[in-house]
């Protein structure tokens, strides 16, 4: 018999201990952390950046002699002279005036439109919402000389018009032909704000007034068109906004008849004047300032209770574009007026004078083809490097400006920084301070800087770098600042509860999520820093001259075919990058 015996129990496998997880240890120098030292760097700069050419133009305005020399008194003198001035109060009038039809024009031709675009059946409706979008990429100054050339007194559409009828029914040189000029300008940005704003909406309320048997037209003027109010307060705010501080329409326009805006105001007595009084300047400086500032402080207060115009829910529901029947036809009509009239033809005009000797309908400007203007150009090496400047100045701003963007915007929406609402206005202030007074401004700051920097800024490029930068900062933060509602803050918690720090966490999770929005806001900064002139008016020097100051130059020479060329070359540089841009990101909706 065979006895089974059971074996003695094993031991269970030795297992490894896991390793012991140990966060991360980061050095605190002097006890502060280094997400301290870089929050409290990027409000450091920010408030530089923004407060410099501000605080000077504050205190000239006060002060009886510039701030470059010794001695003077604080006196309010300044603000007596300008006020008891009989003309200052004709320049109110007309910066009222005309930012008041601008903004208004702006309005009848984007509200409708983006209505139209959006929420109804058009055909070719998304090669017309590309187009509508066109001139943003073309700056004012270009537009207003192609204006000029094809509908100025002896321009081409007018001269033609002329002969045929005996005489033209408008006088571009006018505040309403200022007026009309800028609002095509300015068009997309409201045009932009109503799309997206109908893009984003819920339609259920559409659905409803369906049902209740309303028709299109009802529809669109008693439940889409409300709905817009918010869209339509930023937009004409903003829009009213940079009417005041433009410089380049009322300066084509406005000069030679002697209209006079704030903005020509200050270049006649800041930059033309053989003796400027820089009080008075400074005074002019910090009324506008006042104006444009007082004006986003109204936006914000009519936008206080805006939570009433929600109507995007849980439940969204897909939009049934609405069908206008023959009045769809009519809309196209109307859309292709405003891009073929307001935009491509004069663009057109720009560039085929830049090819010819003569532009007038009085002769065949075939028979007058030529590059001249062009041999004009790269002839000078002023103004062949006003080129490279302009390159360079958009070049490296856009990517020192986005950086400083994603930093802000970091700080601000991603951090527990006491500060971080503070850093947000900062980054927001500059949209409201006009480019003209950037540049007085920064004039003053760069006299007067301490460490040797007044005599190694002035005239350079890096003093166009940081003024131009002043200007687009807004509009890269707000290209950025978006991308963030759509990062969890869980990532941001995961990687708090590991032991990373703010800047680890920053780095290694974030950084790569918010890398298509950056470099969004690169391409948006260096197409306005590329357009950009008015800051260069009082910072720019002989040699370093961006397109915008040579061409504005070369206007004053009656150099119309040179101006031409420098602006169609502008332009073939914006629609090259553009277009680079868009290949680079195509795919890439969350930018």
């Amino acid at each position: 018999m065979t006895t089974l015996t059971s074996s003695p129990p094993q031991p269970p496998p030795r297992q490894e201990a896991e390793p012991e997880f140990r966060p991360p240890r980061y050095r605190r120098p002097l006890g502060i952390g280094r997400d301290t030292a870089v929050h409290y760097a990027v409000l450091a700069l920010l408030a530089l950046f923004v407060l410099a050419p501000i605080v000077p133009t504050l205190i000239q305005s006060i002060r009886s002699v510039p701030l470059y020399e010794s001695g003077g008194v604080f006196t309010l003198d300044g603000y007596r002279s300008l006020f008891t001035d009989a003309g200052f109060g004709q320049v109110v009038w007309n910066t009222l005036l005309f930012a008041s039809l601008t903004t208004f024009l702006s309005l009848v031709i984007a509200v409708p439109m983006a209505v139209v675009v959006v929420r109804t059946r058009l055909p070719g409706g998304r090669l017309i919402a590309g187009a509508m979008q066109w001139p943003f990429f073309i700056s004012s100054l270009i537009l207003g000389f192609g204006w000029i050339i094809m509908y100025g007194p002896a321009g081409f559409v007018s001269t033609q018009f002329r002969e045929v009828f005996g005489g033209v029914p408008w006088n571009l040189y006018s505040i309403p032909g200022m007026a009309v000029t800028e609002a095509v300008a300015l068009a997309p940005i409201a045009y932009v704000f109503c799309a997206n704003a109908l893009r984003q909406s819920d339609a259920s309320l559409e659905s409803a007034a369906q049902v209740c048997g309303a028709g299109p037209l009802r529809i669109l003027g008693q439940v889409i068109i409300p709905m817009l109010r918010p869209p339509m307060v930023y937009s004409s705010i903003l829009v009213f906004s940079m009417s005041v501080e433009t410089l380049s329409v009322p300066l084509l326009y406005g000069q030679p008849v002697g209209i006079d805006v704030f903005s020509t105001f200050l270049y006649r007595n800041g930059l033309q004047s053989v003796n400027p009084d820089y009080s008075v300047l400074g005074a002019a400086s910090v009324v506008i300032l006042c104006v444009t500032v007082s004006l986003v402080a109204v936006q914000a207060k009519l936008l206080k209770d805006a939570a009433r115009f929600v109507s995007v829910r849980g439940k969204a529901t897909r939009p049934r574009p609405l069908d206008l029947g023959w009045l769809k036809w009519v809309s196209v009509t109307v859309i292709l007026c405003y891009v073929v009239f307001g935009a491509l033809v004069p663009i057109l005009g720009l560039v085929f004078r830049s090819f010819t000797l003569i532009f007038t309908p009085l002769r065949n400007p075939f028979d007058f083809l030529t590059t001249k203007n062009y041999e004009t150009i790269t002839a000078y090496d002023s103004y062949v490097q006003s080129i490279w400047n302009s390159i360079t100045v958009a070049g490296v701003g856009a990517v020192l400006i986005s950086v400083l963007a994603v930093f802000a915007v970091m700080v601000s929406r991603r951090s527990t920084f006491r500060y971080a609402r503070t850093i947000e206005y900062l980054a927001l202030i500059p949209q409201s301070v006009p480019g003209i007074i950037i540049g007085i401004g920064f004039f003053w700051a760069f006299a007067y800087a301490p460490f040797g920097l007044d005599s190694l800024l002035p005239g350079t490029l890096a003093a166009l770098i940081v003024a131009f930068g002043l200007r687009a900062l807004p509009s890269a933060f707000g290209s950025v600042a978006p991308s963030t509602l759509q990062i969890g803050t869980e990532l941001d918690n995961a990687a708090r509860v590991a032991g990373a720090d703010w800047v680890t966490t920053f780095f290694r999770v974030l950084r790569a999520l918010i890398t298509p929005a950056f470099v969004g806001a690169m391409i948006l900064t260096f197409v306005i820093m590329l357009k950009e002139y008015s800051p260069a008016v009082f910072l720019s020097s002989a040699d370093n001259n961006v397109m915008g100051t040579t061409m504005l130059e070369l206007w004053a020479q009656g150099s119309t075919g040179s101006v031409a060329a420098l602006a169609t070359i502008q332009i073939a540089i914006t629609a090259t990058f553009v277009a680079l841009a868009g290949l680079l990101m195509r795919g890439k909706h969350h930018a």
